[in-house]
C-alpha cells in the first residue's frame, strides 16, 4: 500500500515539474494528464483532490508567481511582454488580476515590492505543492530557547474558524496603516484553543504583531499586550503554512512527555518573520512554533 501511494505521489510530482518547465506551453487536461499517466476523465478531481487547488487554478497561480519574478528583476521588460507571457489578452486585466492577487499595481510591486503581501498571496500556490511532503519532526529538530518579553498589538479572533480569514485581512489593514511592515516588525499567532474545537465558535487565537508603539485607547480593533519571557522549545517548521496542528502534536505527544521539561501556563504561539538572504531572489517566511515551558 505504502508503495502504491509513493508511486501516486511521484506521479503528481512528475505533473508539477512538467507545469513548472511549460508554463508558456498549452497545458491542457490532455497533456497533463498523459505525463501522470491518468485518464484525463479523472485527472482534473485526482489533481484538485491531492492539491486543494484545480489545475487551472494552479497553473494560473503558477503564471502570475513567475510574473512577479519578472516584475521584481526584470526592468528590461515592460509590463505588457509579462502580461502576455503570463496569459492576459491585455496589460489591463494582467493589472487588475495583479492587484486583486497581490494588493499592488504592477507598476508599484516593480518599484517597491511587499514582500509580505507577496508571499501571503502566493500561499496557496506553495501550500499545494508540500502536500507531496511528509515532514516527520525529531527531537533534533527541537531547541530550547531563552526568550525575551516581547510587547505586541493583539487582534483578537473569536468565533469558527470559517470566519478568521476576515480577521486576518482587518489585521493586515490595520498594520499597514500603523507602519508595522512584516520586514521589520514580526507576526505571532497565539493558540488560545484547539485547531478544530468540538463547537466550531470557541475557537480562539491573538493575532499579534511585535511594536512598543502606545495602542490608542479608544481603537476597537487592537489592544497593547505582552508575549512573556521565559524558556520555550521551539520548532522551526519548513515553509510557511497555516497548519501547525502536526508541529504542535509532535511537541505535546512525543518532545515534552520524553524531555522531562514541564509545560508553562502560558499557550503555544508561533512566530512569523521575513527572512533575506543575498542568496534568495526574494524573501521566505520563516515559522517557529513556540511550547513555552517552566
Amino acid at each position: 500500500m505504502q508503495a502504491a501511494l509513493q508511486n501516486y505521489l511521484a506521479r503528481m510530482q512528475r505533473v508539477l515539474d512538467h507545469i513548472d518547465r511549460h508554463l508558456d506551453d498549452d497545458l491542457d487536461l490532455d497533456a497533463l494528464s498523459s505525463v501522470a499517466a491518468y485518464s484525463k476523465y479523472h485527472f482534473h478531481r485526482q489533481f484538485t483532490a491531492t492539491f486543494g487547488l484545480s489545475v487551472h487554478r494552479y497553473i494560473q497561480l503558477a503564471r502570475m508567481k513567475r510574473a512577479s519574478y519578472r516584475l521584481g528583476y526584470g526592468d528590461a521588460e515592460s509590463v505588457t511582454d509579462i502580461a502576455m507571457d503570463a496569459g492576459y489578452d491585455a496589460p489591463d486585466a494582467f493589472a487588475r488580476a495583479f492587484r486583486q492577487r497581490c494588493g499592488q499595481s504592477p507598476s508599484s510591486f516593480r518599484r517597491s515590492p511587499d514582500w509580505g503581501a507577496w508571499l501571503m498571496a502566493f500561499g496557496p500556490l506553495d501550500n499545494a505543492r508540500r502536500k507531496l511532503m511528509q515532514i516527520i519532526f525529531t527531537r533534533d529538530d527541537v531547541t530550547i530557547r531563552d526568550v525575551p518579553p516581547t510587547p505586541v498589538a493583539i487582534m483578537e479572533h473569536r468565533g469558527d474558524r470559517a470566519t478568521l480569514g476576515a480577521t486576518i485581512q482587518r489585521f493586515i489593514a490595520w498594520r499597514k496603516a500603523a507602519g508595522l511592515s512584516p520586514e521589520t516588525s514580526p507576526t505571532f499567532n497565539v493558540f488560545r484553543s484547539e485547531r478544530c474545537p468540538a463547537v466550531a465558535a470557541d475557537y480562539i487565537m491573538d493575532i499579534c504583531v511585535g511594536t512598543d508603539q502606545p495602542i490608542d485607547a479608544n481603537d476597537e480593533q487592537m489592544k497593547a499586550g505582552v508575549i512573556p519571557g521565559g524558556r520555550c522549545a521551539v520548532l522551526r517548521y519548513p515553509g510557511n503554512t497555516n497548519n501547525l496542528e502536526p508541529a504542535a502534536l509532535y511537541l505535546y505527544r512525543e518532545w515534552l512527555p520524553a524531555s522531562g521539561e514541564e509545560a508553562r501556563d502560558f499557550p503555544v504561539y508561533c512566530q512569523r518573520r521575513l527572512s533575506f538572504s543575498p542568496e534568495m531572489a526574494v524573501p521566505e517566511i520563516i515559522v517557529e512554533l513556540f511550547l513555552p515551558l517552566k
